[in-house]
């Protein structure tokens, strides 16, 4: 059995229950991901910060031809031997594409260009763990797309007012219009109760959409896909108790429940038998 990787308490428990052909490319994808995310590491010189990510975009187009010279992208693509194989690390760039919009400190207008700012990632984070996981994946792509791009949403809400404070907005200036909240507010919780109530709205629209997405999936597909299933277990009981949160910010030590482990251990059961449904979790 692979030595389980020092992962985020989340990601560990979705590594744990990935199919163990699947595991060594989920852990490279999250190196990667936190490869490139050190760019924005406070105090580094920014023209240090553009370098890095200009390397790491010509790395992860490198990658995506069959030639990485990084350990953690040859790991990766060590997985994807057959010229076919590499059209799933075509996007891996998404990672750096929204390191960058971070490192601008860019806003999103409308929730469009939010979810297409959490779609890149989903780009660079869903397509690799597909091919393993299932023959229909092409079938499934989409779904799976839109699952990645709303699990990474929920994931920027979890964390609004520490992203806030290191001056990346996770709301759109249409919603803080509509809230009647400036910017800044973000980053001083307890929250008004206008901004409160549209962060509330806004967790139970994105639990709804996704609990549409996964119970979407077709049942012979989930045993092989029940590492992002109890991914989506987790990032929706996570999202429960910001919600309950509301006003205040949740704790750091909220983001991974005491039951969490027994959430997911139930969640890639039910996905081994196909009868994953997260409306019923």
């Amino acid at each position: 059995m692979p030595t389980r990787p020092e992962l985020p308490p989340t990601r560990a428990l979705v590594w744990l229950y990935t199919p163990p052909a699947q595991r060594p490319v989920f852990a490279a994808l999250c190196g990667i991901e936190a490869e490139i995310g050190a760019s924005l590491k406070a105090g580094l010189d920014h023209a240090v910060a553009h370098a890095r990510l200009a390397w790491w975009g010509e790395e992860c187009a490198r990658t995506a031809r069959g030639v990485p010279t990084h350990p953690l992208t040859q790991a990766l693509a060590a997985n994807f031997t057959a010229a076919d194989e590499l059209t799933a690390l075509a996007q891996l760039s998404g990672f750096v594409d929204t390191a960058s919009w971070d490192l601008a400190a860019a806003t999103y207008e409308t929730r469009a260009q939010l979810r297409a700012y959490c779609g890149r990632w989903a780009d660079a984070m869903i397509p690799p763990l597909l091919p393993a996981a299932s023959a229909d994946a092409a079938a499934i792509a989409a779904g799976c797309r839109t699952l990645g791009a709303l699990l990474h949403e929920m994931q920027l809400l979890a964390a609004l007012a520490e992203d806030a404070r290191l001056g990346h907005l996770r709301l759109t200036l249409a919603d803080l219009a509509a809230a009647s909240a400036a910017p800044e507010e973000l980053a001083r919780p307890p929250w008004s109760q206008a901004l409160a109530a549209l962060l509330r709205a806004r967790h139970r629209e994105l639990r709804e959409e996704l609990a549409r997405i996964v119970d979407g999936l077709p049942g012979p597909a989930q045993p092989q896909l029940r590492g992002l299933l109890v991914w989506a277990r987790l990032a929706s009981q996570q999202s429960r108790r910001c919600e309950r949160a509301l006003p205040r910010a949740p704790e750091p030590r909220d983001h991974h429940g005491s039951l969490d482990s027994w959430r997911a251990w139930v969640a890639a059961r039910r996905a081994a038998a196909g009868h994953f449904a997260l409306t019923e979790a």
